[in-house]
């Protein structure tokens, strides 16, 4: 793929997460509180071999965006410059090797690996947007709650939409 077609699939991935996080996601609220943040979809598929520093400013673009839309004060740009800056480990320590050599492409990584990547960038990307949204460390059960509950949910989603738009050739 050349250098403009990847940056208009990852334009167009950009503008589907915002609008389907926007319009769909947030209008659901399960058990009260449970709101399914998939945008993070975008962050964890943004090319290996792309480059970090637009990871970030792109990151910090979608959080901005989401903030924007729900009145968070930053909170989703943090959490998401966070989990862009931190990607690389994650990638690391899910994949090893096939990371380092650029020979993994994640939705067609073993189901395994898929997950432990997944949920573990979820729920560390949910626990920084959950505690500066709480503000204070006395909400840290409710901070707790909402980061694994919202991290199990959001997880779910995010790896049926990786099996859904896979491109795996039999």
């Amino acid at each position: 793929m050349n250098s403009s077609a990847q940056w208009l699939s990852i334009l167009g991935r950009f503008l589907v997460v915002v609008l389907i996080q926007i319009f769909l996601m947030d209008r659901i609220l399960l058990f009260g509180f449970v709101n399914p943040l998939i945008y993070c979809y975008f962050i964890l598929l943004y090319p290996l071999q792309g480059s970090r520093i637009w990871l970030i400013i792109t990151s910090f673009i979608l959080g901005l965006s989401i903030d924007m839309f729900n009145d968070t004060g930053g909170a989703h740009a943090a959490a998401s410059v966070f989990l862009a800056w931190i990607r690389p480990v994650l990638l690391n320590f899910s994949f090893g090797v096939s990371y380092q050599y650029n020979t993994t492409k994640i939705p067609n990584a073993p189901l395994g690996q898929q997950i432990i990547f997944v949920f573990t960038a979820v729920i560390l990307h949910h626990l920084v947007l959950f505690s500066l949204e709480a503000g204070s460390w006395t909400y840290w059960y409710l901070v707790l709650k909402s980061t694994l509950l919202t991290s199990l949910f959001s997880t779910v989603l995010i790896l049926s939409a990786f099996q859904f738009f896979s491109r795996k050739s039999i």
